[in-house]
C-alpha cells in the first residue's frame, strides 16, 4: 500500500533513510529501556539514556538526573549508569563519588543486580517481538479448522470459487483439514482445473477451479531480482520467455533454466499484461534439513490464490504463534551463522546497516503488517546478537558476571581492558565485512 511512499517529500533515498530510523529507533530504544527500567528497578542511577551516538540533537534531564537524548549517528544507543568509565560499561570510575552516589552506582551493586540490568535489554527485545507476532496473529486471525474461502484472489482464469465456501472435497478425494487439501494438490499432476466440491448456503456442490499452485506472487522479497524488476504481490506469472506456465514449480524450472543469465516473464496484473526482464541470482537457500543449498532464485514466494476464512484466537493461542515465530528467527540466524562459520555458505550473506536500511526501505512500501513483521525479525535478530558471549556486548558481560559468581571476585581489570579491545575489533570487522557486502549489492 505503499503508504511511507505517500507521504509527500518521502520517496526512493529519502523514504530509505526515514524507514530504517523507525525501525532502529523502535528495537533500539526498547533494547536500551530493557536496560534503564530494570536497573532502576535494582536501585542503579542512570546518567545518560542515548538513542544513537555522536553530536547530540536533543537533550532534556528529567527529575531522576537522567538525562534522555537523541543523537546524530542512527546506528544504536546506550545507557550509561552511574559509575561506569563509558558508555559500553568497560570498567567503573567511581573516583570522587559520595557515599550515597556510590551506593546507586553500577560497580556497587551486587552481581546479580548487575547481570539482571545487562540482560534487560535483550529481554526487551523478545519481548517486543513477541508482542508484535502475537498482535498480528490477533489481527489477522488463524485459519478455521475446516477448509473456508475468505478473500479470493483476482486471477485471469475463470473461477467459480466464492468466499464462503467450505472445501469437503477435491477431485473425487474427501478434505477435512488444511493436511488434507496440501497433500491432495501436491499430488496432482495435471496442472489444470480440478473439480472441487464445497458448502453453499447449505447446499453441496461441484464447482470447476484452476490449480491452487498457480504462478502467483504473494510476496517479493526486498532487494531480490524480483523487487529490482518491479514484481509486486498478485502478480500472476503467464509466461517465461515465451513457454506458458502452469504452475509455480513451473515457475521455478523456467528460471533455473534460464539461458544468458535473464529471463522475460510475462505478467497479468489487475487484467494488464506486461513483460518484465530480469537476472535470477545464485543464492544459499534452506534446503529443510538444517542446511543450505544453492539455488537459482528470483525472490518471489507463491501460494493459493484464495486466503482461508480465518477466527480470532484466544490470547494464549496468539502468544503461543508469536512465540513460535520469535523462536524460528533465532533458529534460523544461528543455523545461517553456523553455516558462514563452517564455511558452507558465503560471507556474502552477512547484512549490514545499508542492507538493513535498503531492506526496511523496500518493506514499507508493501505494508504496514510487512514492515511491522519486520521491526520484529530485527527486533529478535538484535536481542540475539547481543548475548553472543563477545566482550562489549551484553553476553559478554553477563560471561564476566558468572566469573565473578563463581570466583567471588571480577577478573583483572588490565585483562578485561585487552579482551574488550579484541572484542571491540572483532565487532567491527564484521560490521565493516556486512558494510562491505551492502556496497558491493549496490
Amino acid at each position: 500500500m505503499d503508504w511511507l511512499a505517500n507521504i509527500p517529500l518521502i520517496g526512493g533515498p529519502a523514504l530509505t533513510i526515514v524507514a530504517f530510523i523507525i525501525v532502529m529507533g523502535i528495537v533500539v530504544s526498547i533494547h536500551e529501556y530493557g536496560h534503564y527500567i530494570v536497573g532502576r528497578w535494582m536501585g542503579i542511577h542512570s546518567e545518560v539514556f542515548s538513542l544513537g551516538f555522536g553530536p547530540v540533537l536533543w537533550s532534556r534531564t528529567d527529575k531522576r538526573g537522567t538525562r534522555w537524548q537523541v543523537a546524530a549517528v542512527p546506528l544504536g544507543g546506550y545507557v550509561k549508569f552511574l559509575g561506569d568509565r563509558d558508555a559500553a560499561s568497560a570498567g567503573a570510575n567511581v573516583d570522587g563519588l559520595s557515599e550515597y552516589d556510590y551506593s546507586r552506582s553500577f560497580p556497587a551493586a551486587s552481581v546479580g543486580r548487575r547481570a539482571l540490568t545487562v540482560l534487560a535489554g535483550p529481554v526487551a527485545n523478545f519481548i517486543l517481538s513477541l508482542v508484535i507476532f502475537s498482535g498480528i496473529v490477533l489481527w489477522q486471525g488463524v485459519a478455521l479448522e475446516q477448509p473456508t474461502v475468505g478473500d479470493l484472489t483476482p486471477l485471469p482464469y475463470e473461477n467459480q470459487m466464492q468466499k464462503g465456501d467450505v472445501i469437503i472435497g477435491l477431485n473425487g478425494q474427501a478434505v477435512a483439514n488444511y493436511s488434507d487439501l496440501v497433500g491432495i494438490v501436491q499430488d496432482i499432476e495435471d496442472t489444470g482445473n480440478m473439480s472441487m466440491r464445497v458448502l453453499r448456503d447449505e447446499s453441496e456442490l461441484t464447482i470447476s477451479v484452476p490449480y491452487f499452485y498457480i504462478p502467483l506472487v504473494s510476496g517479493v522479497e526486498p532487494l531480490s531480482a524480483a523487487d529490482k524488476a518491479g514484481l509486486k504481490p498478485g502478480d500472476v506469472i503467464m509466461a517465461a520467455d515465451g513457454v506458458a506456465l502452469e504452475s509455480f514449480s513451473g515457475l521455478r524450472t523456467a528460471v533455473e533454466a534460464a539461458e544468458n543469465g535473464e529471463v522475460v516473464l510475462s505478467i497479468w496484473r489487475n487484467g494488464e499484461t506486461l513483460d518484465l526482464a530480469l537476472s535470477p541470482e545464485r543464492r544459499d537457500f534452506p534446503d529443510g534439513e538444517g542446511g543450505f543449498e544453492e539455488r537459482v532464485l528470483i525472490g518471489v514466494y507463491g501460494r493459493f490464490y484464495f486466503d482461508p476464512a480465518a477466527e480470532t484466537p484466544s490470547l494464549f493461542t496468539a502468544l503461543e504463534f508469536g512465540a513460535a515465530r520469535v523462536w524460528g528467527v533465532m533458529d534460523s540466524s544461528l543455523s545461517g551463522l553456523k553455516h558462514i562459520i563452517l564455511g558452507n555458505i558465503s560471507v556474502k550473506n552477512l547484512q549490514g546497516p545499508i542492507g538493513i536500511a535498503q531492506i526496511s526501505g523496500a518493506t514499507a512500501q508493501t505494508s504496514a503488517v510487512s514492515f511491522i513483521s519486520l521491526i520484529a525479525v530485527i527486533s529478535t535478530a538484535i536481542g540475539l546478537l547481543n548475548l553472543f558471549p563477545i566482550p562489549v556486548l551484553d553476553g559478554g558481560h553477563l560471561v564476566t558476571y558468572v566469573y565473578e559468581a563463581l570466583r567471588g571476585r571480577p577478573p583483572n581489570p588490565r585483562f578485561m581492558q585487552s579482551v574488550m579491545a579484541v572484542g571491540f575489533a572483532l565487532i567491527l570487522t564484521m560490521m565493516l565485512l556486512a558494510s562491505y557486502n551492502d556496497i558491493m549489492r549496490l
